[in-house]
């Protein structure tokens, strides 16, 4: 199915941002783009400055708790793609607030299926995350099949959010699709993600904080890899089911610190022995899990996806990016 009308929610933040720019400067196809997006502290439509006066775009500041609202732009804009995006991510947070993540991200996701389901024709896709399957040994993957472990408050609220994605579909013939990603990393992400926070920490000399012994594994996607990816779902994905999207670039987080402090060193002139010493190691966050990893062959050979981007690439970028934007707020 080719999407022509998309209703894309948190099009403001990250991920979102991201998608939207890719819908209209690569999928030509795409009639129509509405973003709907609270602003909350981790949003910002600077992320989409390049596209805001095209026609096909329409920005709408609201909450997708608002059932109302929702449906209403359905029917106005005859919205035939409703792309799920908007959600509250961060790990840190969710055990500080856990009732916040589950109001938005449960209450939140209930809310646009029940809009869906009242209008009827929308397809639906969830973004969801590897999260959900919880922590693997150091072997193994997660697949489309791993049985739902959440261990964190943000993690389970994104069970929860899966689980009605597909008790919708069982109950009352949704056909939506659903995708898992790897941690995402790329310009324009929020400042107290790790890697935005490791950059951060090196451009002001501050120590540069690893839970445990820095040992726990993530495989990192670049995030035009991930909307990419997303979108092909949305053009050859069989309707009803689920999709893992891997970058394949496993690495520890002490290893990606040096790295982050390697590419910092290289495009600052920084002394990569002086930002090394900035590593501190800090006490374990509760429940920490100590590996992800996903297999990408179902995406590989049912949609023809492998990531273009390598990470070595996409940190040159994304340290150049924060570069920029730390020099413009120091002016």
């Amino acid at each position: 199915m080719q999407p022509k009308r998309l209703l894309v929610t948190g099009g403001a933040g990250f991920i979102g941002s991201a998608f939207i720019r890719y819908a209209l400067k690569n999928a030509l196809k795409a009639e129509q783009v509405v973003n709907l997006d609270l602003l909350t502290y981790a949003a910002d439509l600077k992320h989409l400055k390049e596209i805001e006066n095209d026609r096909r775009y329409l920005f709408v500041q609201g909450d997708i708790r608002d059932g109302r609202l929702v449906e209403e732009l359905l029917r106005k804009h005859a919205i035939d793609t409703l792309v799920h995006f908007a959600a509250e991510t961060h790990v840190d947070r969710s055990i500080e607030a856990p009732p916040l993540f589950y109001d938005t991200n449960i209450g939140g996701t209930i809310a646009l299926l029940e809009a869906v389901r009242r209008v009827q024709g929308v397809r639906f896709h969830q973004i969801s995350t590897d999260e959900v399957f919880g922590s693997l040994g150091w072997e193994g993957v997660f697949t489309e099949r791993s049985p739902y472990a959440p261990n964190s408050p943000y993690a389970a609220s994104k069970a929860g959010a899966d689980h009605f994605v597909f008790a919708y579909a069982r109950t009352y013939g949704l056909t939506p699709t659903l995708s898992y990603c790897s941690n995402n990393y790329g310009p324009c992400q929020n400042r107290e993600k790790l890697i935005p926070k490791m950059i951060r920490c090196c451009l002001e000399e501050a120590c540069i904080p690893l839970y445990g012994k820095g040992e726990n594994v993530r495989d990192w996607l670049f995030v035009e890899d991930h909307v990419h990816a997303v979108w092909l779902i949305l053009e050859k994905g069989v309707l009803g089911e689920s999709y893992a999207i891997g970058g394949g670039e496993e690495l520890s987080n002490l290893s990606l610190a040096h790295l982050v402090i390697r590419e910092v060193a290289r495009q600052t002139g920084k002394s990569e022995a002086a930002l090394k010493r900035l590593v501190t190691f800090v006490e374990d966050r509760p429940g920490h899990d100590l590996r992800y990893a996903v297999d990408p062959a179902k995406m590989k050979n049912k949609l023809g996806f492998t990531p273009r981007v390598f990470f070595d690439e996409g940190l040159q970028r994304t340290v150049f990016w924060y570069l920029n934007q730390f020099c413009y707020a120091q002016r």
